[in-house]
């Protein structure tokens, strides 16, 4: 029987990303399942989300940013479980996806879930190596792009069936139960193309520059994305490559589970891995 799910993400001015997120999460569940907290109530978003639940919110951007978008978050998610089965959450620059060998698509594979619980998929970041990857991407994007690479940083707790508190960034939760899927992957899309990320990388350089004068900015809420300098794209097309094999990364994670400090969350002891892997053909036109 086909579950009741809510798609929640938050978006500013990433409409490349959002474009991606809309087609793909829209194609399973239908647009009227898509909630996008359009912050700063951007015209151009609204308009890309037409048929989705748009939440406008005022905002201007200060080093409180990610305190304040996972605070919010956290009270929709918990909200919408009263009127749905289960909540998918993250960034616009991230999709959940099934492998294919399994036969079924995401809407088909949370189907078959039960029970109240937190799904946590295995992170994949989608990286473009650009002396293979020469076409720009299109209507889909594995194709076009097919190497990853693993890390525990996004593993995220974003399949919400219970009552749940997220911490900033999405990357740990109050469960103490691990629900882990060997063909639940979490893809993340930062590196995927080069365009992209260059332009990414200088609006996120623009606002933090606009902070105020002499604070420390590595000090603030923010993640260190914001202000990392540096072409780590460039550095992970330099990494070798090898097959895809997930049961080391799943052996990981079971492995090292455990309680984090004493605020109630639990995570993965952090892994990011030096090296690529190359997605299998069956991969292609997934999203």
């Amino acid at each position: 029987m086909a579950k009741r799910v809510a798609v929640v993400t938050m978006v500013s001015d990433d409409y490349f990303f959002l474009e991606r997120w809309l087609s793909y999460y829209g194609g399973l569940f239908g647009r009227t399942s898509l909630y996008v907290v359009n912050l700063g109530r951007d015209a151009r978003v609204s308009k890309m989300a037409e048929g989705c639940n748009v939440i406008g919110l005022d905002y201007e951007f200060d080093k409180r940013f990610d305190m304040l978008r996972w605070r919010f978050l956290n009270h929709l998610v918990n909200g919408l479980r009263s009127y749905v089965d289960m909540v998918i959450v993250g960034d616009v620059d991230e999709l959940l996806i099934v492998d294919p060998d399994t036969g079924l698509d995401l809407a088909g594979f949370l189907a078959k879930r039960s029970g109240k619980q937190v799904l946590t998929p295995i992170g994949l970041e989608l990286v473009h190596k650009e002396d293979e990857e020469t076409d720009p991407i299109g209507d889909t994007i594995l194709g076009p792009r097919r190497h990853v690479r693993y890390s525990s940083w996004f593993c995220k707790p974003c399949v919400v069936s219970t009552t749940v508190h997220i911490a900033r960034g999405g990357h740990y939760a109050d469960q103490p139960e691990l629900k882990l899927f060997r063909k639940l992957y979490l893809l993340h899309l930062k590196y995927a193309d080069r365009q992209e990320y260059d332009a990414t990388r200088a609006r996120r350089h623009a606002r933090v520059s606009g902070l105020a004068e002499g604070e420390d900015v590595k000090a603030t809420m923010l993640s260190a994305d914001w202000y990392r300098s540096g072409d780590e794209l460039g550095r992970l097309n330099a990494l070798p490559v090898t097959e895809f094999d997930t049961a080391p990364l799943v052996e990981h994670m079971e492995k090292t589970w455990e309680k984090r400090g004493d605020h109630g969350l639990y995570h993965f002891q952090r892994r990011v891995d030096e090296v690529l892997m190359r997605l299998p053909d069956r991969f292609d036109g997934l999203v």
